[in-house]
């Protein structure tokens, strides 16, 4: 399959709607970053693509063919359910403004957004974005990517959320590392003892040999 659509796209064809039909959602992912540059945005708009199996690079040229698909269908919540298939690309920026609109994202696909642009998010944004499904967020605060968006948040700001959240950072908390040093050991003395014992004793011996 990899090949058929290389030998495509090397003849000079772009990847139309009819194009990105034929490889489907199961295929999509094997396409390179040449190949996902050869789409045309326009064509995401007859075509129904899911690229969360694929790789992050894959996800990212998605979403901005995406965006630039459906750019001129900026109404809510319309425009948040064109592009939702390929919200795994985007980018922090995108998703604070999205958290103005009402989407209520369901948390399966809050926990697969890229993960930076998760870990940018503020409490009061991920409650703009979840909405009504906000309270499902306390199902994952043990696994991972909402423990580790936990553990970067103030404590304080969590509560506010007001679904049980714990772990986030305490206000004035200091974090101090205390160093570790070493136990004083004799194994060193030890050591020198042994490698200069011979020496003494031949020492000795040469001194009583010639009194």
């Amino acid at each position: 399959a990899s090949a058929a659509i290389k030998r495509y796209v090397e003849l000079g064809k772009p990847l139309t709607a009819t194009a990105l039909g034929a490889i489907g959602t199961g295929y999509v992912c094997l396409l390179n970053t040449t190949e996902l540059q050869a789409i045309e945005p326009s064509s995401l708009k007859l075509v129904s693509l899911n690229p969360s199996a694929c790789s992050q690079t894959t996800k990212d040229i998605l979403y901005d063919k995406a965006k630039q698909a459906f750019s001129d269908q900026r109404v809510f919540p319309a425009y948040y359910e064109l592009i939702l298939p390929y919200l795994g690309g985007a980018p922090g920026e995108d998703l604070k403004a999205l958290s103005r609109e009402n989407v209520n994202m369901n948390v399966s696909t809050f926990v697969n957004l890229k993960r930076d642009s998760l870990m940018s998010l503020t409490p009061p944004e991920v409650q703009g974005l979840l909405g009504l499904n906000l309270p499902e967020l306390a199902k994952w605060q043990y696994r991972s990517p909402v423990r580790d968006w936990i553990q970067v948040q103030q404590q304080s700001q969590l509560d506010q959320l007001h679904i049980g959240l714990t772990g986030g950072t305490q206000e004035g908390y200091i974090n101090i590392i205390t160093p570790k040093f070493p136990a004083p050991s004799s194994a060193p003395l030890g050591a020198m003892a042994s490698h200069l014992l011979p020496a003494l004793l031949l020492s000795l011996l040469m001194t009583s040999v010639l009194s």
